[in-house]
């Protein structure tokens, strides 16, 4: 089967009309109160490697959901007017993710290059993933 085009030039594509950042640009915002590092990766990677501290788990499969004010699913941070920076292991979720932020018309998105794995190369702190589970 021919398809119409690859997931690398829905990357590219994606890429070529959002805002991109360096891992150093992400780290110089990591602490401030109107930045939210958004984890978009599956549960299992979390659960596997861990997590830039603090970021909002978003994954993927629901984030245009939790984005959308109209949508039940809707989440009242995405409505804060905060900052959003994306990633994933290695960028190209992330940018598919914020392509279709902004065409939501979310403005304030962009996505770290490299992902997780830069993230973690560089030095920058990680955390294990916040337990779901309520404490006995």
């Amino acid at each position: 089967m021919a398809l119409k085009r690859s997931s690398k030039q829905l990357v590219d594509e994606a890429s070529a009309r959002i805002r991109t950042i360096s891992v150093e640009e992400a780290k110089a915002s990591f602490g401030d109160a109107d930045v939210v590092f958004v984890d978009i990766r599956d549960v299992r990677e979390l659960e596997r490697d861990g997590m830039i501290p603090g970021a909002l788990h978003a994954p993927r499969g629901m984030l245009e959901f939790w984005v959308d004010p109209e949508s039940p699913y809707y989440k009242e941070i995405f409505g804060s007017g905060k900052r959003f920076i994306l990633y994933c292991a290695a960028s190209w979720r992330s940018a598919l993710a914020a392509a279709t932020l902004q065409d939501m018309g979310l403005d304030a998105v962009c996505h770290m290059d490299g992902g997780f794995t830069a993230w973690k190369e560089s030095g920058g702190p990680v955390a294990p993933r916040p337990s779901s589970k309520p404490k006995a």
